[in-house]
This record gives C-alpha cells, sequence and structure tokens, in this order.
C-alpha cells in the first residue's frame, strides 16, 4: 500500500504530516506521488477558512480511486460540510489508534501517546512539539476548539528527544506550541527553565521556539534569550493589532504600550535580533484610523518580517458573532499597504547587514550557489556548493527586503 500527504497549515502541521509519515512507512506503507498514491491524506488547517477553500479545490483535482483521509486541526462545521468529499475523517490526536477506524490501517498497533510518535524529518532543522493545545481563547482563533485546552509534554521526554536529533546529526531545533511562554505553567520548570536544559545538551545546533503570546513574554525569558548561547537571535512575537480597542474586541490581554515597552527592553537585551510579528487586518470593526494605528506600529518598530493575513470569521469562535463590518476588497487594501511598509523597513534593515560578517546554516546547494539561514532567520544565498545541513561564515554584500546575499568566507 501507498500514501502521499498534502499538507495547509503552520509548522504544528507539518511536524504532524512527519508523525503521521513515521508511522506509516514503519507499519509498512511506502511513500508515491499524488497520482499513484492509494491513500491520500490531507492533513489540514482550518482555522483559517481560505484552507477550506484550497481543499476544496484540491478535492475537485483528485482521481476517485484513491482512499481520501482528512486530519489536523479542522472544526466540526468543516468537518460536516466536507464529509462527503471524504471516506475518513481521524483526529490528528487519535493517530495510533487511526487502525480502529480504518481496516487497511490494521497494520498501525501503536497505542502509545500522540507524543511519542517520533516524525519522519530531514536534516537540518527537527520540529519539537513542547505542548498542544491553547487556553488562551482570542476571539477570532479556532485553536482550542481543534487542538483543546494545552497540554505540555515531561521536560525530561523533550531533552531526550533533543539530544537524540543532535547525535544524528541535526542543527536547527525548532520548540513548537501554540504558546510556548505557558509552556509547563502549572508545574515547577517553565518555559525558560526549558529552554536553558535544551541549551546545555551537548553539541553544535541553534535553537528556536514559536510562538510566543505578549502577555506572557518574561524578563526571566529574555534573560534566557540573552544568556544561552544556541538561542538564535530571531523572535516572531505576534503583534495582532496596533489598536488597543481592536486587541481588547480580540482578547488579547496587553495594550500597544505594553507590546512597545516588551520590545524596547528585548531590543537593548539582545541588540541587533531579528523581529517578527503576525497582524490581522479587517477584524469587525476595525475602522480606517485603528487600522492607522496598525501602520503606525509597523513604522515604528520596523519589523523584519510580518505574516499579514485577512481577517475570515471562524465557527465557534467569539468574533464570529460579531459583524464582519470590512470588505474583502478593503481588507486586501490594508493588506497590501502594511506590506509595502514591511518592504520598506526590512530593506532598510539588511542594508545594514552589507559589510558584516555572519553566521549561516546551508539548506540547500544547487547550480552553483548555496542557500541558507541566517541566526537571525534570513534567507542567505552564497555563490559555491557548500555542504547541507553546516554551520559557514559569509560576508554579506547585497540585500533585498527578504533576503542576503553573501560572499562566502573560506576560514570563516
Amino acid at each position: 500500500m501507498t500514501y502521499h500527504i498534502i499538507t495547509y497549515g503552520c509548522q504544528m502541521n507539518e511536524n504532524d504530516s512527519r508523525r503521521i509519515a513515521h508511522l506509516l512507512q514503519r507499519s509498512g506503507f511506502k511513500k508515491a506521488s499524488e497520482k499513484k498514491c492509494d491513500f491520500l491524506i490531507m492533513n489540514a488547517c482550518s482555522v483559517r477558512g481560505r484552507v477550506v477553500d484550497r481543499i476544496r479545490g484540491k478535492i475537485n483535482q483528485l482521481s476517485k480511486e484513491k482512499t481520501l483521509i482528512l486530519t489536523g486541526c479542522v472544526l466540526e462545521k468543516d468537518r460536516n460540510e466536507l464529509k462527503k468529499s471524504f471516506d475518513y475523517i481521524l483526529d490528528i490526536e487519535n493517530l495510533t489508534r487511526w487502525h480502529k477506524k480504518v481496516a487497511e490501517l490494521e497494520k498501525i498497533t501503536d497505542e502509545s501517546d500522540y507524543f511519542q510518535v517520533k516524525a519522519e524529518r530531514e536534516k537540518p532543522t527537527a520540529y519539537i512539539p513542547i505542548m498542544t493545545g491553547c487556553d488562551n481563547f482570542c476571539s477570532y482563533c479556532a485553536v482550542p476548539y481543534v487542538r483543546g485546552r494545552e497540554r505540555s509534554r515531561p521536560e525530561k521526554e523533550i531533552i531526550e528527544e533533543v539530544s537524540g536529533l543532535i547525535k544524528r546529526g541535526f542543527k536547527e531545533i525548532w520548540l513548537l506550541g501554540q504558546n510556548v511562554n505557558s509552556y509547563n505553567k502549572n508545574g515547577k520548570s517553565a518555559f525558560p527553565d526549558l529552554l536553558e536544559s535544551v541549551n546545555n545538551i551537548r553539541g553544535d545546533f541553534w535553537i528556536r521556539f514559536t510562538s510566543s503570546h505578549p502577555k506572557d513574554f518574561s524578563d526571566k525569558l529574555i534573560e534566557k534569550m540573552k544568556s544561552c548561547e544556541k538561542v538564535t537571535n530571531y523572535l516572531n512575537l505576534p503583534l495582532q493589532s496596533g489598536d488597543d480597542e481592536i486587541l481588547k474586541r480580540m482578547n488579547r490581554p496587553y495594550d500597544t504600550e505594553k507590546y512597545k515597552k516588551t520590545i524596547k527592553k528585548i531590543k537593548k537585551e539582545i541588540p541587533g535580533i531579528t523581529l517578527s510579528t503576525d497582524i490581522i487586518v479587517g477584524f469587525p470593526g476595525e475602522t480606517k484610523k485603528a487600522f492607522l494605528n496598525t501602520k503606525k506600529m509597523l513604522e515604528e518598530i520596523k519589523f523584519d518580517m510580518a505574516y499579514i493575513a485577512r481577517y475570515s470569521p471562524r465557527p465557534h469562535t467569539k468574533a464570529a458573532q460579531l459583524k464582519d463590518s470590512v470588505t474583502d476588497k478593503e481588507k486586501k487594501k490594508r493588506a497590501k499597504e502594511l506590506t509595502e511598509v514591511l518592504k520598506k523597513t526590512a530593506l532598510k534593515n539588511n542594508r545594514g547587514k552589507i559589510g558584516k560578517r555572519i553566521s549561516f546554516l546551508a539548506y540547500k546547494s544547487e547550480k552553483g550557489t548555496t542557500t541558507g539561514k541566517t541566526e537571525g532567520y534570513k534567507t542567505i544565498k552564497v555563490e559555491g556548493d557548500l555542504k547541507e545541513g553546516k554551520f559557514y561564515r559569509a560576508e554579506v554584500i547585497k540585500a533585498s527586503s527578504f533576503g542576503l546575499k553573501g560572499k562566502f568566507i573560506k576560514n570563516g
């Protein structure tokens, strides 16, 4: 039997797809192309409505001879709408018990916890979920309804998994959670302590993490980011809106002043840190003035990257009860305006790197060019066929808004 997996979603979904792949391959299944597979598995996140549109479009292209499975973070309303198009809709956290629902998966007999399933990984990057679920209930977000409440993995289990990956040659470790800052919030060891424990693992590797919530971003976390030499100088801290009234409507328990103070403190303690954020435009009640407040925040903070989404209502969320007051045309216009701001600030930030020598991790080498990521998670291209999965040094010689060009330094 053969399988193929299509993933629509975030890094958590990507990691889940690799767990599915590992379990299937261990059970004798072979990976195949989308056209030739027996089982086609769509691992999707319907937290954003446009993903459901993509699923519908893909279904229309598929052969009816395959067994179609839908899994991931899929809302009940979307499940009901899509169930006629799929043979099975399965919960990702019940992955090790899928064989009880699908006879053809009878070889999957691992009854262990979801976290215990290993992931099929490709070097040099490994994603490590440290928790799942969310307790924040932001008014626009469906994660608590599809992932459930927060559940953290034991620190010992995480350390053992990371240690094993480092021994196998992985160089970039991502610690994942819907809100990593609240990891083990009722236990003795919180996220800053976990970060330090991972940092103390012997080996040459980088540590990154996502996502963080501004309300939980503590001074202790900043201190650990600064003192732990393997933690990279990159941070994604979702703002979502630069208007205090919209933040209240979103149920984001911080205001713009608190956010700016946190950023100021981070920049002071970790000079040169690369900052990215998440923004939602067109949230119900977002007036022109509220949008301009968000635009002003982007201009003031000067992010290196911003993931800008146009608001779409999701079932069960409180925001779905609000009137979607901004037209799609206006949402697109506002997203474009913010993108133009981002391009300018990112270009200025990147031009400041020209002439500097920086470290990077080689991701891919082809046609005489090597592409990698810097410690600040910026894409860099250098001439030469360098070995993938290794650290190198380069002098930055050119910059664009979202990338760097570098000259490889042979002796670092």
